[in-house]
């Protein structure tokens, strides 16, 4: 066994507007990665990015940056319109590739930056943040190592007075951070298999500003998501009930993130009682305990970049990876279907989903 020192990977970010300036800050502190490039159209932007004592370059040329041997990886924090062809150029280029949420503007565009990177054996991996935190990590586990029992609903609220985006409606913008959770905190074989959206749009902004999704999950329980860019208050909190225990996570509290409670309602067969009886029997309360689990505070995005460097070392598929982003995609266009049908359930497309439902 080899006791070489693994060198850090060579990473580029391409993009310095809102996200990007995060990538690099959070790249620098990774110690697996080594920052070599901000790439930008606009160089001087990046250079007020990077300050004026920085050794990392900066170029306006992604085929410059791509042709460099030393980049082995890129982050993009570029619009999503443009994530197609900004990842694809860097897969085609052998690179790994970490990419802002979405993972592409559609799900067909999606799927081909996916059978791209599995083609050929490298890592493409989506900066899902939220599932990165301490809560949602300790939510996971939770949910996944079954002490909540069978998973029965989970309800989720991200609501506050927001930016009306110009290019998307508010279930693009916002629900992808709830439905990735939902992605990562789900047992495997409990999963979305349709979607019925509704929204409105109150401002006449041209393009939904409220909305509701309801998803129906393969094990028969619904998962619910109210996003809002409309909201005087800034509400972040999940409900996730099961069969023993439920979590409420409030993502706005940080001396008490998550909650779990030992209260719920238990079902007893009455066997043997007759049916007035059995009536009044059937249902039980059980009211126990409230534990609030302590947690580190620490930045998520550090822990994907992290995660990032792990799975390329490693060679291992990362947590939030290119499937995955797909599967949230799938559940968008779906929701965006059935907002155009007037809210009637769509099914998600996915070979799990179908296999379900037929």
């Amino acid at each position: 066994m080899s006791s070489a020192r693994q060198e850090p990977i060579g990473v580029a970010v391409i993009g310095a507007g809102y996200w990007g300036p995060n990538l690099v800050r959070n790249a620098q502190a990774t110690p697996g990665l080594k920052l070599r490039y901000l790439c930008d159209l606009d160089a001087d932007r990046a250079r007020r990015v990077l300050g004026d004592y920085s050794t990392v370059r900066v170029s306006d040329s992604l085929d410059e940056v791509l042709a460099d041997p030393a980049v082995a990886a890129v982050a993009v924090a570029t619009p999503a319109a443009t994530h197609l062809p900004v990842a694809m150029a860097a897969l085609e280029a052998g690179k790994h590739v970490l990419v802002e949420k979405p993972l592409a503007a559609t799900r067909a565009e999606g799927l081909r930056l996916v059978e791209a990177a599995e083609s050929r054996g490298l890592t493409l991996m989506l900066d899902h943040t939220f599932c990165y935190t301490p809560a949602v990590r300790h939510l996971r586990e939770l949910v996944r190592g079954g002490e909540i029992g069978t998973v029965q609903y989970l309800d989720s609220v991200r609501i506050n007075l927001g930016l009306v985006q110009p290019d998307v409606d508010v279930l693009w913008d916002l629900a992808p951070h709830d439905l990735s959770i939902f992605e990562a905190i789900l047992p495997d074989d409990v999963f979305p298999v349709a979607v019925a959206a509704h929204g409105s749009d109150p401002i006449g902004a041209g393009r939904a500003c409220v909305a509701h999704l309801t998803v129906r999950l393969s094990n028969g329980a619904i998962s619910h998501v109210h996003v809002n860019w409309l909201s005087p208050t800034k509400i972040r909190t999940m409900v996730v009930g099961g069969s023993l225990r439920t979590v409420v996570w409030d993502d706005l509290n940080p001396a008490q993130r998550l909650s779990v409670y030992d209260r719920g309602v238990d079902r007893t067969e009455g066997t043997g009682l007759g049916a007035e009886v059995r009536e009044q029997t059937i249902v039980s309360y059980r009211v126990g305990d409230m534990v609030a689990p302590a947690l580190p505070e620490r930045e998520a995005l550090r822990a994907v970049m992290a995660e990032f460097a792990g799975s390329i070392t490693e060679k291992r598929a990362p947590l939030t990876d290119g499937r995955a982003g797909l599967r949230v995609l799938a559940i968008l266009e779906a929701a965006s279907a059935s907002l155009a049908g007037g809210g009637e359930f769509v099914t998600v497309p996915g070979d799990r989903a179908l296999d379900a439902v037929g």
